[in-house]
């Protein structure tokens, strides 16, 4: 079992080398400043995709506190008696 799981990760290995060396070669390819340029440009639009998505992450737990909020007014709006709240154009 052990050796099976060895030769998968020496698989995972050789392929993830492969990928790497794609992706030098990809850059080596370029000129220098404009390899670093194009590495600094995807770097820059990562940390904007990752913004938007903390973002969202943020509006998400907020609108989930909202909705809990919520939830609990109605709970107490159902709980109340019709004997609680005063009679509209009582005599």
């Amino acid at each position: 079992m052990q050796e099976a799981r060895s030769c998968a990760n020496d698989v995972v290995d050789a392929v993830c080398d492969g990928l790497r060396q794609i992706g030098d070669f990809s850059y080596a390819i370029l000129p220098k400043d404009l390899a670093h340029a194009l590495g600094d440009l995807k770097k820059a639009v990562l940390s904007t995709v990752r913004s938007a998505v903390d973002w969202e992450i943020e509006w998400i737990d907020d609108r989930v506190a909202g909705g809990d909020r919520l939830r609990d007014e109605w709970r107490e709006k159902c709980r109340r008696t019709p004997a609680d709240e005063p009679q509209a154009g009582g005599v």
